[in-house]
């Protein structure tokens, strides 16, 4: 579902977006996913000491039960 923002703050969020999609760190996170393999049934999670686990999309994108509004 999409959000209701204006056209201002769309295009502030696209570059939000864009900027936190190009960090190294992210850009890192990406290129370990694809050397991986990622299968549409399942989601590949970075933990914080830096490894990788398989996880269920549910699970990794609903922050495993904790939500997405205060997730950073």
């Amino acid at each position: 579902m999409a959000q209701k923002l204006s056209k201002t703050a769309k295009r502030a969020k696209a570059v939000r977006d864009t900027k936190a999609a190009k960090t190294t760190k992210r850009k890192a996170r990406k290129a370990q996913n694809q050397r991986i393999g990622q299968k549409s049934t399942s989601d590949i999670h970075h933990t914080k000491n830096g490894g990788t686990k398989r996880v269920s999309v549910k699970k990794n994108r609903g922050n495993f039960g904790k939500g997405t509004r205060k997730e950073g």
